[in-house]
């Protein structure tokens, strides 16, 4: 906008130049229409244009602004690592601080868990389920590799292997699997039912390591996977399922006891595949 240059009323008797605040409501007006014009002029190049004509950013302040752009973005995606809060191991763990102990017994370290091992062998049916559980070091974001992770979860039926009537002889559900080279413990195993007051849900323990696991050692983290809706809602509506249907639409992530904190916002897991072929649940956390 060019400036605007004083004219002879705005010159006192002396020839000097009159203060704008001065210069009486002529000298207002015309400003003002001056500024408005100014003002359609931004309105027509739009809100992006105004900024692309008023940028004169360094490279060196686009970079630094380009480099936040990122970071946001990154933290916006949930890639950040975080840790799964500490649950309840519930009444059913069988590692004996409740009853029997399965993790002494020869076979439990293994990665495919429908069926049971020792005197019995029956298989659990139901739809095929894989498990992978990602445990990183909270502090670096680090694979911990070898790590031990005891999985456990009930049948299509919601029953517990060892401690649920008709399943009291059976240990199938139940394993125990060393972490691999980016610290996931993989297991095959079937889609667990959903029983009256809870919401579809797989157990686990963390442990250093295998030896600690199978000797009563240290437990590093006890928590639970919550399973999808979606993916509970398609694998109930095939055959075996049936009782779970009704049992899903009277809870919620939001009410269950264990997930209703937050609704299960750090234990959902990702799932990937179908109710025909089979799914896989995924989990990272941290420890």
């Amino acid at each position: 906008m060019t400036p605007m240059t004083p004219g002879p009323e705005w010159v006192d008797e002396h020839g000097n130049e009159i203060e704008d605040h001065d210069r009486g409501l002529v000298f207002d007006l015309r400003t003002l229409v001056d500024r408005r014009r100014a003002l359609t002029l931004l309105g027509g190049l739009g809100v992006a244009g105004a900024l692309a004509a008023c940028s004169t950013t360094s490279p060196t302040t686009a970079g630094s602004a380009a480099a936040s752009g990122s970071a946001s973005s990154t933290v916006g995606s949930g890639a950040a690592l975080v840790e799964a809060p500490d649950e309840t191991a519930g009444p059913f763990p069988g590692d004996g601080s409740n009853g029997q102990n399965v993790l002494d017994d020869s076979g439990i370290v293994r990665q495919d868990i429908r069926s049971s091992i020792g005197s019995s062998t029956t298989t659990a049916e139901g739809v095929p389920l894989t498990i992978k559980l990602t445990v990183k070091d909270l502090s670096t974001s680090s694979a911990l590799v070898g790590a031990a992770v005891y999985a456990w979860h009930c049948d299509r039926d919601g029953l517990y292997s060892m401690y649920s009537q008709g399943a009291e002889d059976e240990n199938y559900l139940r394993g125990v699997q060393a972490t691999d080279e980016s610290g996931t413990a993989t297991f095959t195993s079937i889609y667990p039912g959903c029983y009256a007051g809870r919401w579809p849900h797989v157990h686990f323990e963390v442990y250093s390591k295998v030896e600690d696991a199978t000797s009563s050692g240290p437990i590093v983290k006890t928590s639970q996977i919550a399973l999808p809706q979606a993916a509970c809602e398609a694998v109930y509506a095939t055959s075996g399922y049936e009782q779970s249907v009704g049992n899903l639409s009277r809870v919620s992530l939001q009410s269950d006891n264990v997930f209703g904190d937050d609704g299960g916002a750090q234990q959902v897991a990702t799932m990937s595949g179908s109710a025909s072929t089979g799914y896989t649940a995924a989990l990272t956390i941290g420890v």
